[in-house]
């Protein structure tokens, strides 16, 4: 990632952004839902749904396991184009 964005992620994921992070990710997540409309596009709803789970711990076992699946299918991709 680039610096400026990292730190500004750094930032984010910090307690003390809690208030900026909360409606960020439900801003984020509407936008998903309405990822019809241009502009706004579906990339929005997991996104948000990340930001949140930061501060819903019930959202934190499912958004694990969904990029542990999502990490897991990129390594096999990818060892198979180098294997053909």
């Amino acid at each position: 990632m680039p610096p400026r964005p990292a730190k500004f992620m750094g930032w984010l994921r910090r307690p003390s952004s809690r208030p900026v992070r909360v409606p960020l990710a439900l801003l984020l997540t509407v936008g998903g839902v309405f990822s019809f409309l241009p502009v706004l596009g579906l990339w929005m709803l997991p996104l948000g749904l990340m930001l949140l789970a930061q501060d819903l711990p019930f959202l934190q076992a499912p958004i694990a396991r969904t990029l542990g699946r999502i990490e897991r299918k990129w390594i096999e991709r990818k060892a198979a184009k180098r294997r053909s």
